[in-house]
């Protein structure tokens, strides 16, 4: 080491070890039976729920909260911790990790997979059919289980969500808020919100981070599967489904995201300056919408389908970012096209994703 001196502490320090999980895992419980209503010991009894921790944090969901609430985890995977994740990277956003819990679900005939990121902080989950409750269906879920408890209030998400969310939501009497990316970004929106009179019970993003008024706003995945188990023995009574709850939810045809590098030191500057110049190259087909707070986002009409694109700053990395929805199929290699023309123009923008995707495209 150079440059630095170390001094030797007058006396030694100490430190106590306590058993914080026990005490979390206990909290989950008495707030899931207390959700579903029940003085029960074991509610979800007669139910199979499988967890794939993908050797993060969150394997002790398995033991500590399903196993006492009566679940059969018989055919949970990967649960021991282990920082190199030699199964899949634990992460719900994920296709990997969604394929691996979606298999086992489908292998072990489960009624629910359950999926956590490394610290539990995010979490999806895959219902008996197969289908992943991730991204826009996760809210959708979540959005219908509290605007039942809480009707009308406001739920707060980051920016790349569905129109069809949006739609969903507003059926339901709730008020969808999109709001830029990044977890802090919803929950402080969220709680900004609540402090002008503004009831706001949910702030969630599609990468999977989700903070319940209710809970103090705490990022907590282990809480959002709380909130879903309270559901599943008055839908299991009902003869429905997790599936069913989000049957009015609009699934588009096509997505596509593709992220470009910026080549260039002063890339947040470059970057922003490529977005504002988007909005004075629009082409026939292409609409601003005004509802947006995070880069462009442009509405799709004929003759490029019937959906929307986002182009939008990475919030880490030197990258522009851009999602695209589209309601009809065929359409995504001309909108890819149109803004490849547009960002030709910059040299200090890497295009080669773009390249790659529109080689992979069909010929036609």
């Amino acid at each position: 080491m150079t440059h630095t001196t170390v001094h030797e502490a007058a006396e030694k320090g100490s430190y106590q070890q306590k058993d914080l999980l026990t005490p979390y895992a206990q909290d989950l419980l008495q707030k899931i039976r207390q959700g579903i209503g029940t003085n029960e010991e074991k509610p979800l009894a007669g139910l199979k729920i499988i967890v794939d921790a993908g050797n993060g944090a969150g394997g002790f969901f398995a033991e500590k909260v399903l196993l006492p609430l009566g679940a059969d985890t018989n055919g949970s995977q990967f649960l021991e911790p282990d920082g190199h994740f030699p199964n899949h990277i634990p992460n719900p956003d994920n296709k990997e990790a969604m394929a691996s819990i979606r298999e086992a679900v489908l292998r072990e005939q489960a009624d629910l997979g359950i999926i956590f990121d490394t610290d539990v902080d995010r979490s999806a989950v895959v219902t008996k059919s197969g289908e992943p409750l991730n991204r826009n269906n996760m809210i959708a879920v979540l959005s219908k289980i509290i605007l039942a408890e809480h009707p009308g209030t406001r739920i707060v998400t980051n920016s790349p969500t569905s129109n069809h969310l949006k739609t969903f939501i507003e059926a339901l009497g709730g008020q969808q808020v999109r709001y830029i990316s990044g977890y802090r970004n919803v929950i402080n929106k969220a709680i900004e919100l609540n402090e002008a009179g503004l009831d706001t019970q949910l702030a969630i993003e599609t990468s999977g981070h989700a903070a319940f008024k209710e809970n103090f706003f705490l990022d907590d995945g282990a809480y959002v599967i709380a909130k879903l188990l309270m559901m599943l023995p008055q839908l299991q009574q009902q003869g429905t489904t997790l599936d069913e709850l989000i049957a009015a939810l609009q699934q588009p045809d096509e997505t596509q995201e593709l992220r470009f590098a910026i080549q260039q030191a002063d890339y947040q500057d470059y970057g922003r300056q490529v977005i504002a110049d988007l909005a004075d190259h629009l082409v026939p087909g292409w609409q601003i919408d005004p509802e947006n707070e995070e880069g462009i986002r442009i509405n799709l009409t004929a003759p490029y389908g019937q959906g929307w694109f986002l182009l939008r700053m990475s919030l880490h990395e030197p990258l522009l970012v851009l999602q695209i929805e589209n309601d009809e199929a065929g359409h995504l290699p001309a909108v890819v096209q149109a803004i490849g023309r547009f960002l030709s123009q910059y040299e200090a923008i890497d295009q080669s994703k773009l390249t790659q995707f529109l080689a992979q495209q069909p010929k036609i």
